[in-house]
């Protein structure tokens, strides 16, 4: 997210309502937004969210306490700073809480202009850090959203597309392989907006029954069927004022996509068994791996429902279509994963490096980030070695063996689909250079060039022309 500047989001979890109180008016009048939660509970799902600038949590509460939400909330790829406050100071458990990363360790009771300089420097030194990183990064020619990097040319027009849809309140629909980071952008639209405040709620819409998914979405009363022993709110009313993210959307029965249109379209939703329907404000971003013209075609999915999702459409590049942004992801997830685990590696070595730049990704950005992390808790010296990943052929290969036909086959695709991930591979080998890779092929500069604009294999220019 953006550096915090003179106004911030500040988390502020305490169990006794006066602390909060007094919080939130001393923040305030200072002209910051304070979300107030009473416990480790309510605050963790915020700072999964993302969009929190700070954090000022209590030490000692029932339940989750303030040393897992420090932890929690070091978890980020740009963590916010946290200041614990406590009634029962001691030095080991001070010692403790700086050396997980807290900024600082005030002993209650304090006062308001104590706490307003604390938090001023904790925010200034956030915001240092984050234009540090920028400048390394623009330095670099490295692009970022959020919590999303990259320098590609089609994530570079993502983020441009991501920020210039964010303001409005126009429903976007995220397209993609599974694992590209489609839950991401979502997350970018909802902190870059105005509705950052408000919850951001997601669903998968594939991993809910049919038989309850009515109830998910819009609610129930007390006694509408077996089992609903009270009332529940559904994902429209909790996301109120917010953005409710519909993943997985063409997983949604017929049945279920008409009830979907008409709340999209009446901004209203009826709770299962209730007489009476509530007014809704909540901004849907879906998000599907699937070909939904197909499915629309095969008369799997409502035609009306999709143009009313698709107004806006961002699409997310498979990994392997942009081999440059590897090793800022590898860089990125390294430097998250070895502070979560506490594993004090001082680099990355070369032939791991290597391994990641050879890689295919079938799981792409995700499955990225499982082997950086299986790397870091498996490796035994103080570099990242390559020893721990997975083995792979280490030379693309064409099949020998002679093709079974079920049917009769495009060729020129079949030939393209081949050629495609050959030209791929090489470019994951060297990195994005494009000499080095034509090279690898056996091919002229020129050809490989050719090639590109041919199968629409975008790689960001640089010196190798």
């Amino acid at each position: 997210m953006d550096p915090p500047g003179s106004r911030a989001r500040i988390l502020v979890v305490d169990d006794e309502r006066s602390m909060r109180e007094f919080l939130g008016i001393c923040l305030g009048r200072a002209g910051h937004d304070v979300v107030a939660v009473a416990g480790g509970g309510e605050a963790l799902p915020l700072l999964d969210a993302g969009g929190i600038d700070l954090v000022i949590t209590d030490l000692t509460m029932p339940g989750v306490g303030g040393m897992e939400v420090l932890r929690h909330a070091q978890r980020g790829e740009q963590p916010p700073p946290v200041i614990m406050i406590t009634a029962f100071a001691t030095a080991e458990t001070a010692i403790e809480a700086l050396k997980l990363g807290a900024y600082d360790y005030l002993n209650k009771p304090f006062k308001v202009d104590e706490i307003q300089v604390v938090v001023a420097r904790a925010l200034e030194r956030a915001r240092l850090a984050a234009d540090n990183r920028r400048l390394r990064e623009e330095l670099r020619g490295v692009g970022s959203l959020d919590r999303m990097i990259g320098r590609s040319a089609a994530m570079q027009r993502v983020f441009a597309l991501v920020r210039k849809v964010a303001p409005t309140r126009t429903n976007v629909l995220i397209r993609g392989e599974s694992g590209t980071g489609k839950e991401l952008v979502a997350r970018a639209l909802h902190n870059l907006s105005d509705r950052a405040a408000k919850p951001f709620v997601a669903v998968n819409c594939g991993a809910i029954p049919e038989a309850l998914m009515e109830s998910e979405l819009f609610g129930h009363v007390k006694g509408s069927f077996t089992g609903a022993t009270a009332g529940r709110e559904g994902v429209f009313v909790a996301a109120q004022g917010g953005t409710l993210f519909l993943d997985e959307i063409g997983e949604l029965s017929l049945a279920m996509q008409v009830k979907l249109l008409r709340a999209l379209q009446e901004r209203k939703v009826r709770p299962v068994g209730g007489d009476r329907e509530l007014e809704v404000d909540a901004r849907v971003v879906a998000a599907t791996n699937r070909d939904l013209e197909a499915a629309i075609a095969a008369g799997e999915f409502r035609s009306d429902l999709y143009f009313r999702l698709d107004v806006v459409q961002v699409v997310l590049p498979p990994l392997r279509h942009r081999a440059e942004d590897i090793p800022l992801l590898v860089e990125r997830f390294f430097e998250r994963i070895t502070r979560e685990l506490e594993r004090p590696l001082r680099g990355i070595s070369p032939a791991a490096m290597d391994w990641f730049l050879g890689h295919d990704y079938p799981g792409n950005v995700r499955e990225l980030e499982n082997l950086v992390e299986r790397a870091v808790a498996l490796e035994t010296g103080d570099v990242l070695t390559a020893e721990h990943l997975p083995a792979r052929r280490e030379h693309a290969k064409v099949a020998t063996e002679e093709p079974e036909f079920e049917g009769a086959i495009d060729l020129e695709q079949a030939v393209a689909d081949l050629e495609r991930r050959l030209i791929g591979a090489a470019l994951r080998r060297t990195g994005g250079v494009r000499k080095e890779a034509a090279k690898l092929l056996g091919i002229s500069f020129r050809s490989l060039r050719y090639r590109l604009e041919k199968l629409g294999i975008e790689v960001g220019r640089g010196d190798d022309e």
